[in-house]
């Protein structure tokens, strides 16, 4: 069945997140020989359509009122976007944009969003997977109603490719807004960001203490700075043993990367909520019955003491 797809799009530096190049590789998947079109707000947007691979029509406007989400000002360009496309699916990254945009969006169309989804396919009608119960089990979901509208998490489509949009609409300036932004802090990160890297090598509290993180930021480094991200769980954060910025879990980052290894951590449903939507979990730990071998598609019983120092010689013996 052709679907109209309208995917509303984020930018970093003047281009498309590599998130929507994502869901527009999805959305060609998804469209069945319908429309694929994506929806850019803010300073640059219309020479970001350019770079838009896989939309074929871009709504747009620079308008520097949308350079900060505001959600009352994008959801009216948004309703815009979605009656000029004629769109029945809306997809959305799941960001700290999307998890906002996304409910307010169906309840002004009053229909149904799907939050957090890591699967999209058309199985008789789409069907949209989430994970459910801290991670511990996938939820399934139809919607009866148009458009149809769901976030997404990083890394669950493969990006698009190819040219950007040839067709380029503008939709209105930015409303009055009832928000004010009263100043920003930026978190400093330095290397690949954990929900940008292919592969996510995570520390727990069974490290024993911080200096444990240079063994992970070792193998990190081994596997290849350009692909490899060190995260954390909550309980060695908490202890201070790593920044903030790289926890991983359900009140840390959401990752999906293709490669999760989990090093000392027990697999608390918490946990695994942020990491759940892995393509592969390996796990290394000395407890046999931990939590997170029921989730590894392959494991390590042992002490990571032994096993990680023996893993970064054999992968930098395989290179």
């Amino acid at each position: 069945m052709a679907h109209n797809i309208l995917v509303v799009g984020e930018m970093a530096d003047g281009a498309p997140t590599s998130t929507t190049l994502e869901l527009l590789g999805g959305a060609q998947g998804l469209a069945a020989g319908g429309t694929v079109s994506v929806a850019l707000l803010g300073t640059g947007a219309s020479a970001a359509a350019a770079k838009a691979a896989g939309a074929s029509k871009a709504f747009v406007s620079d308008d520097a009122g949308y350079d900060a989400v505001k959600a009352e000002q994008w959801l009216a360009a948004l309703e815009a976007a979605v009656d000029q496309a004629g769109a029945d699916v809306v997809l959305i990254a799941q960001s700290s944009a999307g998890r906002e945009l996304g409910p307010r969006l169906a309840a002004r169309r009053k229909t149904a969003v799907a939050m957090d989804c890591v699967k999209i396919e058309d199985a008789g009608g789409l069907k949209f997977t989430r994970p459910a119960y801290g991670g511990n089990a996938m939820a399934t979901y139809s919607v009866a109603t148009s458009p149809a509208i769901a976030t997404v998490r990083a890394k669950s489509f493969e990006a698009a490719t190819g040219a950007g949009a040839s067709d380029v609409v503008q939709l209105p300036a930015a409303g009055a807004s009832r928000t004010n932004i009263t100043g920003r802090e930026k978190a400093v990160a330095a290397g690949l960001q954990i929900t940008e890297a292919p592969v996510v090598v995570s520390g727990g509290r069974g490290l024993g203490a911080p200096e444990g993180f240079k063994a992970m930021e070792e193998l990190a480094t081994a596997i290849g700075s350009e692909k490899a991200a060190v995260g954390a769980s909550r309980a060695a954060v908490d202890l201070g043993w790593y920044p903030p910025s790289q926890q991983v879990g359900l009140t840390g980052k959401v990752v999906n990367p293709d490669l999760y290894i989990a090093v000392a951590i027990s697999g608390a449903s918490q946990h695994m909520a942020g990491c759940s939507g892995s393509k592969t979990i390996v796990a290394i730990n000395r407890d046999k019955d931990a939590n997170i071998f029921g989730f590894a598609k392959y494991g390590i019983v042992g002490d990571w003491k032994a096993v990680v120092p023996a893993l970064v010689e054999e992968i930098k013996k395989a290179k």
